[in-house]
């Protein structure tokens, strides 16, 4: 007996749902109910805090402060690397070395023409800094707390080598800023699930930490200085392994950064950072392709075997879904501090199918060279 196409494509979007509700009941469920673990020993290393900055005067005097005055009993010290910077980046940071002497200031005065992004000045800054555990962020975020920088070195156990933070978006009103948030919360699941269930594949340099002997035995940037990005998420994906990789979500240990302000920047900085994901290791572009792949199919199936196959079935199963998802984004958002996100997550989920559609051509296209 021959099978029907409309049966075909209700087969279709059987199989698409079955693969969500594995990677929300598998993965995303680990997030969650997650539980960090009781420390019986608190650890206070000495800590060195990376930022790189390229005409960042007003995002440094905005919010370097706050990564200068954190309540720690320990050393620490804050590296910026001031990256060639043409406006008054160079004269802020020194009115704020006479105020912090835990401040000590890298000054590049050339270009390394064939390291496109921000990984030469993160490698200076990396090679200058004093103690073994790095701490790095960006000009443009602030600890979204005094305890930002305890909360995360806390995080090193015997065998830990990287730790992995969630960096955060600042709430304000508008629908781009929800799209910016909940595109942020979204990675963040995905990252932080994968990294729970031993399988880290990235983390954002916005809040990310590691030691610099691990930096050392990859030999850095190295094998991908080509790249334009992946300061950050290319080399947790290379370093990275199931011993050796923490994850802070404490809300203390955040850190929050403004969005931007218009669609156009927003999808310029996306395509940077898509770019980088081709060169994941192979089981990692598998799973998340496959992931992206049914996500991306989910609504359209479900139309079409709504008005061409039976709706009987096509109904349920996208109601388990979406009460699953429901559950699962609901603990995570509180988790995540994002939970005023939640009421509107059918239609958020909804346009991450406009979503791919905007950022696939990034598969193929190629960044722009400069970080900034």
């Amino acid at each position: 007996m021959l099978i029907k196409w409309w049966d075909l494509l209700l087969i279709a979007f059987a199989l698409a749902g079955c693969i969500q509700l594995f990677y929300y009941l598998w993965f995303f469920r680990r997030l969650a109910n997650y539980q960090p673990e009781e420390k019986e020993i608190t650890r206070e290393n000495a800590v060195s805090v990376i930022v790189c900055a390229r005409d960042e005067a007003e995002n440094l005097a905005n919010n370097l402060p706050g990564v200068l005055v954190q309540t720690y009993r320990s050393t620490y010290e804050v590296v910026v690397v001031n990256d060639n910077s043409k406006d008054e980046t160079r004269y802020l940071l020194e009115g704020l070395h006479k105020q912090f002497r835990n401040l000590n200031i890298v000054e590049l005065k050339q270009e390394a023409k064939l390291i496109p992004g921000k990984k030469f000045p993160l490698s200076v800054g990396i090679k200058t800094a004093k103690y073994e555990i790095l701490l790095l962020t960006d000009a443009d975020c602030v600890p979204a707390s005094e305890f930002w920088l305890q909360k995360m070195q806390d995080a090193y156990g015997e065998n830990t080598e990287i730790v992995i933070g969630y960096g955060a978006y600042l709430k304000e009103k508008g629908l781009l800023n929800k799209l910016i948030r909940f595109d942020t919360f979204h990675s963040a699941l995905q990252y932080f699930s994968y990294a729970i269930a031993g399988m880290p594949y990235m983390g954002v340099g916005r809040n990310l930490s590691y030691k610099k002997q691990v930096f050392f035995r990859h030999k850095g940037f190295a094998s991908h200085n080509h790249v334009p990005g992946g300061d950050d998420d290319l080399f947790v994906n290379m370093a990275a392994t199931t011993e050796n990789t923490a994850i802070v979500i404490d809300k203390e240990a955040f850190t929050l950064s403004k969005p931007q302000s218009t669609l156009r920047n927003w999808i310029r900085q996306k395509y940077r950072h898509f770019s980088t994901g081709k060169y994941y290791k192979p089981i990692h572009r598998y799973l998340l392709g496959l992931y992206s792949l049914t996500h991306f199919l989910f609504y359209p199936l479900f139309v079409l075997s709504m008005i061409f196959a039976d709706w009987r079935i096509a109904l349920p199963i996208f109601f388990i879904r979406l009460v699953i998802q429901g559950f699962i984004y609901y603990k995570s958002m509180e988790i995540l501090d994002e939970k005023n996100l939640w009421p509107w997550y059918w239609l958020l989920d909804f346009w991450m199918f406009f979503y791919y559609l905007i950022f696939i051509p990034s598969i193929w296209k190629r960044p722009k060279a400069s970080w900034k």
